[in-house]
């Protein structure tokens, strides 16, 4: 049977059960599994032999979409892909028994193989994973369609759900990313917002550069983004609905700056730091009603306002203490915890969407670092070091986080760099020139 559900104007999502022959292809979990939150690991290897084109207009489709799958689980670090030039086996038709015996003979302990359909406006691609040395298929075949112009997002579902049976955690490669595209000189940088597939690829331009922008972050539910621009001469945060592209000016009071947005988890409110005669505190807004409600007050820096997955909490920056360090509140305002405990000056801190960690920057020893601790400041670990790293950001699973890195020098650039909690496989992101201020979407629908 299938199950057909609508997961955006662009694409359609088939849920398919592809029968075997019982004792080939039993529809079981294999004893395949990988924890990315171990230390070094040997990465799994896998074959990805390329997609069955299944009739004349999706020979190009298959080749593709297979390239993509095998870069989102390669790019992990968890996995290597073991080259075309090695297989024993050649895959001739998506319904063909699978010969384990020769898939053995390379190592290859995952197999996924796949088969694309391509008539007018669609495009359906259809995948199959297998636990080699075990002899099962692991899990359910599946099946998705979609406009051509939504391949790559087929892609990235085939590799979620390769990834997510494999280690057992969430998706993340069908998300997107917006962040502070630069440009010009390092004194006379030029900014304006975007947003891109979280590899980097199919970049969307949101503002121009006639002003600059900060700190863009996405609505739990990816329609809408949270931004801090310049346009009035002093920092105000916005909103832009990404669907109309509107923008409307949020919490205005005449003599004061505001920025550092953020949604609660229910989308429905705001925290932000808003600056008035030289003391800066945490408020909320209400998107709805427009009411704005202060939650700190004190003679000190507060900002970086950001909601634990359950909305009951706050985590920001603080230098109440004398330096910069986090903070941990009830999410209507009251007493403060310091959970920061260590060397140095801690800053943007941010929760997790598992809410088991809170990732955040940390200055020490003339040097940058992203890290994470529990909500309660312990098991603390720095995960990177460089001249200057800062903003971390959460893939919707809550197992990578992306930051940016800049340069040193006079003509040092901002980069986006990807880790995963567990300090391992630091990657740059691919953009088209300097970037900054990255801020993950959730999983599209």
């Amino acid at each position: 049977m299938t199950l057909f559900r609508t997961l955006s104007p662009v694409l359609a999502l088939a849920l398919g059960v592809f029968l075997a022959d019982a004792g080939t292809l039993r529809a079981q979990d294999g004893p395949l599994r990988i924890t990315i939150t171990d230390g070094v690991i040997e990465p799994l290897p896998f074959a990805a032999p390329t997609f069955i084109a299944e009739n004349g207009g999706a020979g190009d489709y298959a080749a593709q979409i297979t390239q993509v799958v095998a870069a989102d689980l390669a790019g992990t670090g968890l996995f290597r892909e073991i080259p075309e030039s090695a297989f024993i086996s050649r895959v001739s038709s998506f319904d063909a028994p699978v010969a384990y015996e020769d898939w053995k003979a390379i190592n290859a302990q995952a197999l996924i193989t796949g088969a694309v359909q391509a008539s007018g406006d669609q495009i359906v691609v259809k995948f199959r994973l297998f636990d080699v040395f075990s002899g099962q298929q692991m899990g359910e075949g599946l099946q998705f369609a979609g406009t051509p112009a939504t391949w790559r997002r087929m892609a990235h579902k085939v590799a979620d759900a390769v990834y997510s049976r494999i280690t057992g955690e969430g998706p993340y490669f069908d998300s997107r990313v917006v962040f502070v595209a630069e440009s010009g000189p390092k004194n006379q940088r030029q900014k304006r917002l975007a947003v891109m597939d979280y590899d980097g690829a199919n970049v969307a331009y949101l503002t121009d550069s006639s002003s600059i922008v900060l700190a863009p972050r996405f609505s739990p539910t990816g329609n809408q983004i949270l931004f801090t621009s310049y346009e009035s001469g002093f920092p105000r945060i916005y909103l832009m609905d990404t669907g109309s592209m509107s923008v409307q000016s949020l919490a205005q009071q005449e003599g004061t700056m505001t920025f550092a947005p953020r949604f609660s988890p229910d989308g429905r409110t705001v925290v932000f730091s808003l600056e008035r005669g030289g003391n800066t505190d945490i408020y909320q807004l209400d998107i709805g009603s427009g009411q704005t409600t202060q939650l700190t007050n004190a003679p000190s820096i507060e900002t970086a306002p950001s909601f634990s997955p359950d909305g009951s909490q706050i985590v920001f920056e603080s230098d109440r203490s004398g330096t910069q360090q986090i903070y941990v509140m009830s999410a209507g305002g009251g007493e403060a915890v310091r959970i920061s405990g260590g060397q140095g000056r801690y800053s943007t801190p941010v929760w997790s969407p598992q809410g088991d960690y809170i990732a955040f920057t940390k200055q020490n020893a003339g040097r940058f670092h992203i890290g994470v601790m529990r909500a309660d400041g312990s098991e603390e670990r720095l995960l990177t070091a460089s001249f200057l790293d800062e903003g971390p950001t959460w893939a919707p699973n809550g197992r990578v986080i992306m930051f940016m890195r800049e340069s040193a020098g006079a003509g040092g650039q901002s980069s986006l760099f990807s880790v995963d909690i567990s300090g391992r496989n630091l990657r740059q992101v691919t953009t088209d020139g300097p970037a900054s201020d990255p801020a993950w979407s959730p999983l599209l629908p």
